[in-house]
């Protein structure tokens, strides 16, 4: 269920110049990146790219919410890590992005691991904000 307006506890707010070649910065300017197109596109790759700055928002936030999810469940996932792989191609509306979320969780057994991810996979904003738009693959 979307939240409302009132619900909000922080709003992020960046501001890209040139789109995919330009830059992108926050306004409290603790982000400030050069981004191009990467070289499989066409671009110089020299700066970060909007596939790459996806990927570390959704690892950094899967991973809080394994965190919960394991709270929740008396699991041990210290030492853990979270991956995202976020790709992007042409579909029939021009372009989309399809994600491959992966973790380590060294302290967990793999049915307790898979079991995590999916509750993770549940709870994640970055999850429920994809949910129905974006293949989210689940991987160990």
């Amino acid at each position: 269920m979307p939240i409302q307006q009132s619900d909000v506890l922080y709003t992020a707010v960046a501001t890209a110049e040139n789109g995919r070649d330009g830059r992108v910065a926050t306004d409290d300017g603790r982000l400030d990146v050069v981004v191009n197109p990467p070289k499989e596109m066409g671009g110089s790759g020299a700066g970060t790219n909007p596939e790459q700055l996806f990927a570390a928002g959704y690892s950094a936030c899967f991973q809080g919410a394994l965190g919960v999810v394991a709270r929740q469940e008396g699991a041990d996932v210290s030492g853990s890590t979270v991956t995202a792989k976020v790709g992007i191609g042409r579909n029939e509306d021009g372009f989309g992005i399809i994600v491959e979320i992966s973790a380590d969780i060294p302290h967990a057994d793999e049915a307790t691991a898979r079991a995590l991810l999916e509750k993770a996979h549940q709870v994640c904003p970055y999850s429920k904000a994809t949910r129905g738009d974006v293949t989210v693959t689940l991987a160990r």
